[in-house]
């Protein structure tokens, strides 16, 4: 096997170690034994869940950027760009070099939920979530865009459609690319 496919390999393997596994597993026990089956919490993490489902609060919050901004629809336009194209980058190309199973659900969930179909490594929505809050951030607005962004983050673990560690790694991949499109592609452009 050459280098980079050893290299490629022993990345595929690490969300599937052992001490991954014990810190999901610590994880998944605190949520079970003080979170879920909460009636109030489990409305909020289940509907914060669906709102992430395609990047849907992340859009509706880049299109209330345009009338604050004064820039009518470009921002919604820009976020829905960049956001789809984290989107096939994290949801293509990333969970492709992973294929980590979701987490084992037995009992039937309390409210609907949408089942994907993608790999579980990293988690989507957490990374679709803090690349938008980067992206959306401005001024004084930051903890409310990074608040949101960990209420969907930690709902995918209450719902039990990820594990801890997918949702640690789609936050920071997400952050990272979205502070690099951030810069790159301000979703507040100057007009020429």
């Amino acid at each position: 096997m050459r280098p980079a496919g050893k290299i490629a390999g022993a990345l595929g393997d690490l969300p599937n170690s052992k001490t991954v596994a014990h810190f999901d597993q610590a994880v998944d026990s605190f949520f079970e034994a003080h979170l879920r089956g909460k009636p109030a919490l489990d409305r909020v993490m289940y509907t914060a869940s669906a709102l992430g489902d395609h990047s849907m609060i992340w859009l509706a919050l880049g299109a209330l950027q345009g009338p604050v901004s004064g820039k009518s629809w470009r921002p919604l336009v820009r976020a829905g760009t960049l956001l789809g194209a984290e989107s096939v980058l994290v949801n293509g190309l990333v969970k492709l070099a992973f294929r980590r199973q979701r987490p084992d659900v037995t009992e039937p969930h309390p409210l609907p939920l949408r089942t994907p179909l993608t790999s579980s490594f990293p988690s989507g929505h957490a990374s679709a979530a803090f690349f938008a809050a980067a992206l959306l951030r401005s001024g004084s607005s930051w903890p409310i865009y990074y608040t949101l962004a960990t209420i969907v983050a930690s709902s995918r673990v209450h719902v039990r459609m990820h594990h801890a560690s997918d949702v640690i790694a789609g936050a920071t991949l997400g952050a990272a690319l979205g502070e690099l499109a951030r810069a790159a592609f301000p979703l507040l452009a100057p007009q020429r």
